[in-house]
């Protein structure tokens, strides 16, 4: 089992993570709706394709854009769509 942590709340928890680069990226329904607020921050990976990005809202603390996804990943990266990656603090626990 594989959890996100932050602000001492687990944000995520899978036993389906995949791992990319080092980053686990959880599946979207392993990961706690109330606590991600869309951002309008994004980035571009030459290889996935474009990144979306989540703020992090635990107990009136907020972490910017603390968790990202690719929504149309590309062809080399499919097995990463639906799934969700964090950094910024957030604390991975294997």
């Amino acid at each position: 089992m594989v959890r996100a942590v932050w602000n001492g709340v687990v944000i995520a928890e899978s036993d389906a993570t995949v791992k990319v680069e080092g980053n686990h990226y959880f599946p979207k329904a392993s990961v706690r709706p109330e606590y991600l607020e869309a951002s309008s921050h994004s980035t571009y990976c030459p290889w996935k394709g474009e990144a979306s990005y989540y703020s992090l809202r635990v107990d009136g603390l907020r972490n910017e854009n603390a968790a990202w996804y690719y929504a149309d990943p590309s062809s080399e990266a499919a097995r990463i769509r639906d799934h969700v990656a964090f950094w910024h603090g957030v604390r991975i626990e294997a």
